[in-house]
């Protein structure tokens, strides 16, 4: 078989060093793939697959994408789960003797993609790293297109769950260890739909990760950086600093502070816990629109909007922290004036942190140092407003925004308002800058009156009346003159193409003319590039004033939304306390009170603590609103502690390091895990988790099994809690039975939905009452619903039926049971018949539990009929 040519073997050669990614080789005006590379894009991308004469007896399949357009179709493999490896011509065709030199100058994979077409503005893109070594877990994140980087440690798979769907990562990278765990990662990877990679054992070597955080942020330990805990923590971050410079090609210099972080500073919350109370998404359309954030966005920027929703995902737990929110808040929304005004400003700043990483990466346009130096501009008269506010949050937001004047003056005098987005197409410094590039330039707008001098002057000298003169990359500037007018061409005119109807041609003067014109246009261009550079370079080196001011603007946007939230829906701002006592007074669920008819939500009021009030156990018929209430007092409490209002009269939160919830069923087919048993695993993680600083939302616990088995786990959930844990519960049910722990258990109470009868109707009244519901109404529910009158008439026959057998019962039988037994234990040792001792033995062995009255008077009868023998 022949030889591949010189250009294939290049090409191999590349692509054995980027197995596992799809190569972009760049070939002139295109990026071509081939072999199997092309056969994936061609169907990923709808491209041709062509061939190509490669050296070898059958053509290489092939496609190709032009390099101009070259983002959107790596956008695409990317979010497809594809790495794209890109081999640009790093040298000048022009210079370049025998093969053009290429190389890979960037690596593009789901969590180190940085282009803003392809990113969810108000969604961070994290790529994450875990480690894990003698119990512990090190987890580290970064989203390198806002230079957000953390570490932590955790010990146990659910604690590593939990901050794995925390970052919600589009790329997970890791070490053989983690199977050492017990942890699937395929699993999980396949839950948040990001690529998983094992990574060889050399990225998460201790001595190289620690010199690779070492030299990279210029500290000299450790220490200096806050990482002296994090010794597996540190490992992962290393880890991910140095497949990061590996797969972007830089230094990374836009990374320039990495923070660790520990359980302790913010609330805790678990994957079920973030799902079912649809935080930043709704369970079943996975939406924006229906869920928390939905209702607190009302953010100005892109960074705005990525602080909000990492507030909601990210409760604090410090009573001073929240109450420092709360201050500002509440005193933006005593100038409502200013307020408008600084929203009006912030709708005209880009997402500074986003510009910074495309500047330090070399990758701005002239148009995004323009969209820098507009959002730049809006920060003097925003740092003026907040002058006039004195609360602690806001002064330091405003101490830490620099204003960048000396940026604003620099493109303003250099970069052309309106350049195009190309940096190598000339036009991009504005006239006065410098003065060759204004020389140049006189002489470029010269040059093509000069053109149109020759022209008209050639065409009077030869009378050729269509003679025009063009120009193309290839031929430069010619005459052109068709074929009708050809016997009229000069000899001096000297042939430089045929076409099928025209000729051209070159003269001496015009030959002349394009060396001066495109000397100048070349010479132009070279030097706008570098003076564009040079200005792109100077805003880079002021990376850190630039991404502390971005993070200050975040989180002063954030206030803002918050504060315009609370206002527009009337909500109050919350007592906080540390003495786990939550008090609403007529709250509201902040979600469906937006989705329904103003004014018609009921509002309820809850009572919780660790002594009196505890465990509320709630009764009622379905779609009553029991799980809302819930949710309502779960998300309130959530609200509170990211420093917001609330939607109540009045509100009293005492702080949870944890809020858990237990709602709905569904079955897990992945892992072949039926309703009932993903129901057990959540209650099991809650049990094993949860505090007596916790706040729990438990919905229909043993619904998914025998109605004894359901109950008996339900009541002992109850117990649990109550005796071994303490935490503030809402307790939802259909166990009419539990309410009897009302009285028998400290700090457990009785609440109900209200509902009113109206024949075989009912209406739900949304008001929760003391008390419990002694029926479900589930018969009256089904109607609503629509089902058969005929098959309602079988049910109500049915369920009569099972009234007289209702195992409400239950609680009387065994308090019977246990009299029995203690009146036999008075009767041991008194002399009895046998007649009398079978009687006993029948009594012992039998499990009042388990028997319908039928039996029972069977028994009796039974048993009468001995004691007369």
């Amino acid at each position: 078989m022949a030889e591949y040519t010189p250009m294939m073997q290049e090409y191999l050669k590349t692509k054995e060093e980027y197995k596992d990614c799809i190569l972009f080789y760049r070939l002139g005006d295109f990026y071509e793939m081939f072999f199997e590379d092309a056969k994936t894009a061609s169907k990923e991308l709808e491209l041709t697959l062509t061939g190509k004469s490669c050296g070898a007896e059958e053509r290489a399949p092939m496609c190709g994408v032009p390099f101009h357009a070259a983002d959107s179709y790596i956008n695409r493999l990317v979010s497809r789960g594809y790495k794209v490896a890109i081999c640009e011509q790093v040298e000048d065709p022009k210079e370049a003797k025998g093969l053009v030199k290429r190389e890979v100058i960037r690596v593009v994979t789901p969590g180190t993609n940085i282009d803003q077409m392809a990113l969810d503005e108000g969604s961070n893109n994290y790529i994450m790293s875990l480690f894990y070594n003698r119990g512990v877990f090190g987890v580290s994140a970064c989203d390198i297109s806002t230079a957000d980087f953390y570490l932590t440690e955790v010990d146990g798979v659910r604690k590593l769950i939990d901050e794995v769907f925390r970052f919600n990562p589009a790329e997970i990278i890791y070490s053989k260890s983690i199977f050492e765990s017990g942890i699937d990662l395929n699993e999980l990877s396949n839950k948040l739909e990001c690529v998983a990679s094992k990574l060889d054992d050399s990225y998460f070597d201790d001595v190289l990760c620690t010199r690779e955080i070492l030299t990279h942020f210029h500290a000299h330990s450790l220490e200096g950086l806050g990482l002296m805990d994090f010794a597996i923590g540190k490992v992962a971050a290393g880890s991910l600093l140095t497949y990061l410079k590996e797969t972007q090609k830089t230094e990374l210099a836009h990374l320039t502070h990495l923070t660790p972080y520990t359980d302790g500073k913010f609330m805790l919350l678990d994957s079920s816990t973030r799902r079912n109370l649809e935080l930043t998404e709704t369970m079943r359309d996975k939406q924006k629109r229906g869920s928390l954030l939905w209702v607190l966005d009302k953010t100005k920027t892109a960074m705005g909007a990525r602080q909000l929703k990492a507030f909601i995902e990210q409760p604090l737990i410090s009573v001073d922290e929240i109450i420092r929110r709360q201050d500002a808040i509440e005193e933006i929304n005593s100038s409502l004036i200013d307020r408008e005004e600084l929203r009006e400003y912030l709708s005209s700043v880009y997402d500074l942190e986003r510009l910074i990483t495309k500047i330090t990466y070399q990758s701005a346009n002239p148009r995004d140092l323009i969209a820098f130096k507009q959002s730049i501009g809006m920060l003097a008269p925003i740092k003026t407003l907040l002058k006039g506010f004195h609360s602690h949050l806001i002064e330091s937001l405003d101490a830490n925004i620099d204003d960048m004047k000396d940026l604003y003056l620099l493109i303003d005098s250099a970069i052309d308002d309106e350049p195009p987005i190309s940096s190598r197409d000339g036009d991009i410094i504005k006239k006065g800058y410098n003065e060759e590039v204004d020389r140049l330039r006189l002489a470029k707008i010269d040059g093509k009156q000069w053109l149109a001098d020759l022209e008209a002057k050639e065409r009077e000298k030869t009378g050729i009346k269509n003679l025009k003169i063009k120009f193309n990359k290839v031929f430069g500037f010619y005459l052109e003159v068709t074929n009708s007018y050809k016997d009229l061409v000069p000899d001096y005119y000297v042939r430089k193409q045929t076409l099928t109807n025209a000729e051209r041609y070159y003269t001496p003067e015009l030959k002349e003319l394009e060396d001066s014109i495109l000397g100048a246009e070349d010479r132009l261009n070279t030097i706008e590039y570098e003076f564009f550079k040079t200005v792109r370079d100077t805003i880079a080196a002021s990376v850190d004033r630039i991404q502390i001011t971005a993070k200050s603007i975040a989180m002063l946007d954030a206030i803002i939304s918050l504060g315009v939230v609370a206002e527009k829906n009337h909500y109050v701002r919350p007592i906080i306390n540390n003495r786990g006592v939550i008090e609403i007074k007529e709250g509201r669920h902040p979600v469906v009170e937006q989705m329904i008819e103003a004014n018609q939500f009921i509002s309820n009021d809850c009572q919780l603590d660790v002594n009196q009030n505890t465990i509320a156990i709630i009764t009622g018929p379905n779609m009553a609103g029991k799980s809302t209430y819930m949710r309502q007092v779960a998300l309130i409490v959530l609200m509170a502690q990211i420093g917001s209002f609330v939607p109540a009269t009045e509100a009293c939160i005492g702080v949870v390091d944890r809020i858990f919830t237990r709602v709905g069923a569904s079955d897990d087919l992945s892992t072949g895990q039926s309703t009932f048993m993903v129901e057990m695993n959540e209650v099991a993680n809650i049990l094993h988790n949860a505090t007596n600083k916790s706040l729990l939302i438990l919905d229909e616990i043993g619904r998914g099994t025998s109605t004894y088995d359901g109950l008996s786990i339900a009541w002992a959930v109850v117990e649990h809690i109550a005796y071994n844990i303490g935490a503030k519960s809402l307790f939802a049910t259909h166990y009419h039975e539990l309410t009897e722990l009302e009285g028998q258990i400290k700090g457990v109470h009785n609440y109900c939905i209200a509902v009113q009868e109206l024949g075989e109707d009912i209406i739900f009244l949304r008001k929760i009452i003391p008390g419990g519901a002694d029926q479900s109404y589930g018969i009256q529910v089904a109607r609503l619903a629509g089902l058969p009158e005929e098959v309602l008439t079988r049910a109500r026959t049915i369920v009569n039926s099972l009234n007289e057998n209702d195992i409400a019962a239950v609680s009387d039988r065994i308090a019977i049971r246990e009299q029995i037994e203690e009146k036999l234990k008075e009767i041991e040792g008194v002399t009895i018949s046998e007649n009398e001792a079978e009687i006993i033995a029948g009594l012992k062995n039998l499990d009042v539990t388990k028997i319908t009255p039928l039996e029972a008077m069977n028994i009796l009868f039974e048993f009468h009929n001995k004691v007369a023998e």
